[in-house]
């Protein structure tokens, strides 16, 4: 079998590795496809990879994972969406595009409203089997358990505080909960650190930039996994990444969150924000039953296998229907991946 792992933005790279281990573990083929604009973002020195789309027609695959919205009709394989996130609520997370032969779901929200999906359309097969980027989520390395403790140690604090907003514009909460954060960074017992969404409005990163508050990290780390392990509260918004944290049990605080399924607090006023962070950074976590019913529909797997279960849902479709040459597309979306990707 041959697989690809197709990448358009950087958030993809965490996404696809577990895939490709369980890939490489089976003694199968995989490639990477990369566009250029990002090659030099790419961590895994040890990957086969390449950013000619024409490499990844030629190799004629069995298989390919997506992490996005979209995939060119003329590449070879079972096109796979495996999504890039579990917030649902968003705009077009359950809008059918018609590129994919097989939806991967994370866990019964998701199945269901698919399986529906799949149902009135019938050009697409779904099944459950979790997401492959958390299948890491729950095993906390050493060397991650040392690495808060140095950053407690370093900053002389007691708790740690994990700032991740959407960059959607009319979701983010990174204008209004500047003065919040500014707040938090220079409390004494809290640091907070920063990771933005790869799209996020350059204008605004700046003013977070310009801060200089004493207990304040900027991440420009891809992957997102060992901040969500040491962090002990999660401030956002709409951002998929709420459930990934909801996932490891811990505690939430969102501001004008437009999620169907609200078992975190949520404010919709910013100028309660301080407040309601110190009180649950002081102990009064009141949501912790509340988490429980979100981690049961929205990922129920935590035993670090879903990658596998993955490649197997793949396998048995693959024996079951075969591996299409081509995706049958409307002229306007063959016209939209022709003029992007191209072919020479």
């Amino acid at each position: 079998m041959k697989f690809v792992l197709f990448c358009n933005l950087p958030y993809a790279f965490s996404i696809l590795k577990p895939l490709e281990k369980e890939i490489l573990k089976r003694r199968y083929n995989c490639v990477w496809y990369i566009p250029k604009n990002i090659e030099n973002l790419f961590p895994y020195s040890n990957s086969t990879y390449t950013t000619n789309i024409n490499d990844i027609k030629n190799y004629k695959s069995d298989a390919i994972f997506v992490p996005g919205n979209e995939v060119p009709h003329f590449l070879q394989g079972i096109k796979v969406q495996i999504f890039h996130g579990l917030a649902g609520e968003k705009k077009g997370h359950f809008r059918i595009r018609d590129y994919f032969d097989l939806y991967l779901t994370q866990g019964p929200y998701f199945t269901n409203r698919f399986q529906e999906l799949a149902s009135k359309h019938k050009n697409f097969k779904v099944k459950e089997t979790g997401w492959c980027k958390l299948d890491d989520l729950y095993t906390i390395t050493m060397q991650t358990k040392e690495y808060k403790l140095s950053l407690l140690k370093q900053y002389d604090t007691k708790h740690i505080i994990l700032y991740s907003p959407t960059f959607s514009p009319s979701l983010t909460s990174g204008v209004k909960l500047l003065n919040t954060i500014e707040k938090l960074s220079n409390h004494n017992d809290i640091l907070v650190i920063i990771k933005f969404h790869d799209k996020m409005d350059t204008k605004i990163k700046k003013k977070y930039h310009q801060l200089g508050s004493k207990n304040l990290i900027i991440s420009d780390e891809k992957d997102i996994t060992p901040l969500l392990q040491i962090s002990d509260l999660m401030i956002s918004d709409t951002s998929s990444v709420v459930y990934e944290f909801i996932l490891l049990d811990k505690p939430v605080i969102t501001l004008n969150s437009i999620s169907e399924n609200i078992n975190w607090l949520d404010i919709n006023d910013e100028t309660r924000m301080l407040d309601a962070t110190l009180n649950i950074i002081s102990g009064k976590d009141t949501y912790k039953n509340n988490r429980q019913s979100t981690i049961k529909q929205y990922h129920p797997y935590n035993d670090g296998k879903s990658a596998k279960r993955m490649i197997d849902a793949t396998l048995e479709y693959e024996e079951q229907y075969g591996i299409p040459v081509t995706r049958k597309l409307p002229l306007l979306r063959k016209f939209k991946i022709y003029k992007k990707y191209g072919l020479n």
